[in-house]
């Protein structure tokens, strides 16, 4: 399942930059419609998500597993 998040959350990542570059694009062009401005948030909050996911995960497998932190360095 880790593989999966991490896969995901690199999708995102491109998908995030896209549509804040198209945004960019737009704005230059003129004034952008809503649905361009505000693009960009829903693969943000995805990627929030996705990557408080993966910044947990080596804490949580050391608590699941019994060790301490300090056993861990």
């Amino acid at each position: 399942m880790s593989a999966w998040i991490r896969q995901i959350h690199r999708w995102l990542s491109i998908i995030f930059t896209a549509t804040v570059i198209a945004n960019f694009v737009a704005m230059a062009l003129g004034e952008p419609p809503a649905w361009i401005v505000y693009s960009p948030l829903l693969p943000l909050f995805l990627l929030l998500f996705s990557g408080l996911y993966m910044f947990a995960l080596p804490y949580a497998t050391r608590w699941r597993s019994g060790r301490s932190s300090a056993q861990g360095r």
